[in-house]
């Protein structure tokens, strides 16, 4: 393989040829799914050998003979599986997976109470390749990311994006073996090896790749506050260690959510031994420390044995004692990963550790809390947390304020004698009360704000419709460019604006829709001279004066449409002084001249002025310029979030971002998207509200002048975590 993938990839020796689009690298990368496959199944077969040199262990244990027998049907259909390979990695690498992906790396803490055992196995299998695979590439990835990222457009790495990344080869790895070897056993022996080898193959491909696409002058993207984020499986670093057993398992933890942790499941836990994955020891550092405050932890004496009573009566069941530090466990890492969130500001942080003691008391006597999201000590947490991702820093205004309920909120559960549910309760009750005091204007101003952004997109949607109408009357028919564009533009926000408003039902309330047939037929040179001048006479004053009520009734901009009726006259003039001349020269000129009269833009929503003001319209002229764009600056902190893999309009409401505003981070939440996703509000903590259109909040995005920074829950974040340690411990061998 060394030597074939120079030949097929190649190396251009003239810098200056054209340079590969994502589309070419895709399909290189695609190319190689054959050959990839074909050393995956040939490594896998040497490897069921009984002696040699690329003997695997696991392969000569006893037990295993449906794998081995699996291996050899893998070899006999290997035309079908290399098919089937590069079937479904084309599959991920165009069409994201499908439905039917299992995107282990995403571990959801709240779906996993949902999953069957097939569906947990599924994840096992794919995390257990994913690890494999991650362990080989980690040294020569971050260079494939960068010049990927150049090639989809971004300035700065997103390795999220990368069409190519190694989780996609899993994917389709895993959907081969799935179809091929059909025995779950069999499967989980081979799984992992076929990950290792499939990591060596990839760690090639990816280097020949990154070469290929740098010598042809391809840019590597910068890396987001100039770190590049290298794993350490490939580079000398120790990624296994001999970690200690602990109680948090996948199995486990799924069975803490059921509320059923004694009732045996009837299949093992998931206990296998294989190398730590190096993205989830990254995300959980702390669990180290959490394994030998486990293991540090004093053992209580047992209880002195009655004489009239077994030893054992006296004995906790040792299942609720498992289950008591299972749900000890999952607080702790829970609060720990909150602790070290940098989007929450140490003041806050300090409450909630303070806050800790008392939830851990609620969850010991109510296993609801971690399987309910809506438990309400559950939906405290959340609560606080999200409002206190309003604020960027500590002395922003209202924090303090904000601080001084939570800090009541803390006191009020450490001093409380009785905790339960309806306890939380009552206090996410009393803090809404408290906050809703300030809330009250700013949601009216949302309010006010949402309402014309609505109107604003009803009458756009409808005008857009309107303007297909306009341009099928006219087709044929010799109709000036400037009359076309403006007819399709400012004339169908008119009409759409008559018909929202009329409430009788009528089509054309005002005449306007009507008024199109009349100056369509107003500038058509295929009428008759006389009788064209003497309809024009007859018509021009009421038409001219039913177009500027229409243009007045949605107050659009007087600069905009004074060129329109300058050029509108001129051509009426020409039609009434029997064909001089110099007036037929004049329309010809008019005619000739490109639809320059609406906006640059024609593709952004209009909005009248009372709009733009209540919403706080940013256009495209609002954007910063391209070089402060480019400078990548950090948002508060210094660090800057995440890049996200989700497209760039694709946000939910609730979704706390970062806003540049006239060279400032401004903190703003998505509060309003409208039904049709083409308009968005986000609004500050001091209720200013900042609207955009979606192509808009798009280039925003891209530009980094807009970025994530939370959203879902930063508590159902600090959950996910738990499971992915779940789900490490479960590889690791528990």
């Amino acid at each position: 393989m060394a030597k074939m993938l120079p030949r097929r990839i190649g190396v251009a020796d003239d810098p200056t040829a054209l340079q590969p689009s994502l589309n070419d690298c895709l399909t290189t990368v695609i190319g190689q799914a054959d050959s990839l496959m074909a050393e995956v199944v040939q490594g896998l077969v040497r490897g069921a050998a009984p002696t040699g040199p690329q003997s695997i262990p696991a392969f000569q244990q006893g037990g295993i003979r449906a794998a081995v027998a699996a291996l050899a049907t893998l070899d006999m259909q290997g035309a079908q599986v290399r098919a089937t390979f590069k079937q479904e990695l084309t599959r991920v690498v165009y069409e994201g997976g499908g439905k039917d992906t299992v995107q282990a790396e995403v571990l959801r803490y709240e779906d996993l109470q949902l999953f069957g055992d097939a569906e947990l196995d599924q994840s096992i299998e794919v995390a257990r390749a994913q690890q494999e695979v991650s362990f080989a590439v980690d040294d020569v990835l971050p260079a494939l990311d960068a010049l990927v990222s150049t090639l989809l457009g971004w300035r700065t790495i997103q390795p999220g994006l990368n069409p190519v990344r190694p989780e996609v080869f899993v994917r389709a790895l895993q959907a081969t073996m799935a179809i091929h070897v059909p025995d779950a056993r069999s499967r989980e022996t081979i799984i992992a090896p076929a990950g290792g080898m499939l990591g060596a193959q990839l760690r090639r491909l990816y280097r020949e790749v990154s070469e290929w696409l740098l010598s042809t002058g391809i840019e590597p993207a910068v890396p987001i506050g100039g770190k590049v984020h290298q794993g350490s499986g490939a580079t000398g670093s120790s990624t296994t260690g001999a970690m200690a057993k602990t109680l948090l398992t996948l199995d486990r933890l799924r069975q803490l959510l059921a509320g059923d942790l004694d009732a045996p499941r009837g299949k093992p836990e998931f206990l296998h031994t294989v190398p730590a994955s190096m993205s989830l020891l990254q995300e959980l550092k702390q669990e180290e420390l959490l394994v030998k405050r486990l293991e540090q932890r004093p053992k209580p004496a047992p209880a002195p044995a009655s004489p009239a009573q077994p030893a054992a009566a006296h004995e906790a069941p040792p299942q609720q004692r498992l289950g008591a530090q299972l749900g000890e466990e999952v607080l702790r890492l829970m609060f720990e990963t909150l602790a070290k969130d940098a989007r929450l500001l140490a003041a806050y942080k300090d409450q909630l550790k303070s806050m800790q003691p008392a939830v851990q008391r609620l969850a010991l006597q109510d296993s609801r809390f971690f399987s309910d999201r809506t438990h309400p000590a559950r939906q405290f947490l959340d609560r606080v947390t999200q409002r206190s991702l309003a604020f960027q820093r500590e002395e922003d205004e209202g924090f303090r304020r904000f601080l001084e309920t939570v800090k009541y909120a803390a006191k009020w559960l450490t001093e409380s004698k009785v905790l339960d549910a309806d306890s939380f309760g009552e206090l996410t009750d009393h803090l809404q009360q408290v906050w809703t005091g300030h809330d009250q204007t700013l949601r009216h101003r949302r309010e006010e704000a949402a309402r014309a952004l609505l109107h604003a997109e009803q009458r756009n949607l409808l005008a857009q419709k309107l303007a297909a109408d306009f341009a099928q009357t006219m087709d044929g028919l010799e109709v000036p460019a400037f009359v076309l564009e403006f007819l399709k533009g400012s004339w169908a926000q008119v009409v759409a604006e008559a018909q929202l408003s009329c409430t009788d039902g009528s089509d054309d309330p005002f005449g306007y829709r009507a008024m199109v047939d009349e100056l369509v037929w107003s500038v058509q040179k295929s009428t008759s001279v006389r009788r064209r001048a003497h309809r024009l006479t007859e018509m021009v004053p009421t038409l001219v004066a039913k177009v500027r009520e229409g243009l007045q009734r949605i107050a659009y901009p007087p600069e905009l449409s004074q060129r329109f009726f300058d050029n509108l006259m001129a051509l009426h003039s020409a039609a009434l002084r029997d064909a001089q001349d110099a007036s037929r020269k004049r329309a010809q000129e008019i005619e000739a001249q490109p639809p320059t009269l609406e906006r640059a833009d024609a593709d952004e929503p209009w909005l009248a002025d009372s709009e733009v003001q209540e919403s706080g319209w940013l256009d495209q002229d609002s954007l910063m310029p391209e070089d402060f764009a480019a400078a990548d600056v950090p948002p508060p902190g210094g660090t800057a979030p995440e890049p996200e893999a989700a497209p760039p309009s694709d946000l939910r409401t609730g979704t706390w971002a970062e806003l540049m505003v006239d060279t400032q981070w401004t903190r703003v939440q998505l509060t309003w998207a409208s039904p049709h996703g083409t308009l968005f509000m986000f609004t500050s903590i001091a209720g200013t509200a900042h609207s955009m259109s979606r192509r808009t909040l798009d280039r925003l995005r891209t530009q980094g002048l807009l970025r994530v920074v939370a959203d879902r829950p930063v508590v159902d974040d600090a959950l996910d975590q738990v499971a992915k340690a779940a789900l490490k411990n479960s590889l690791d061998g528990g």
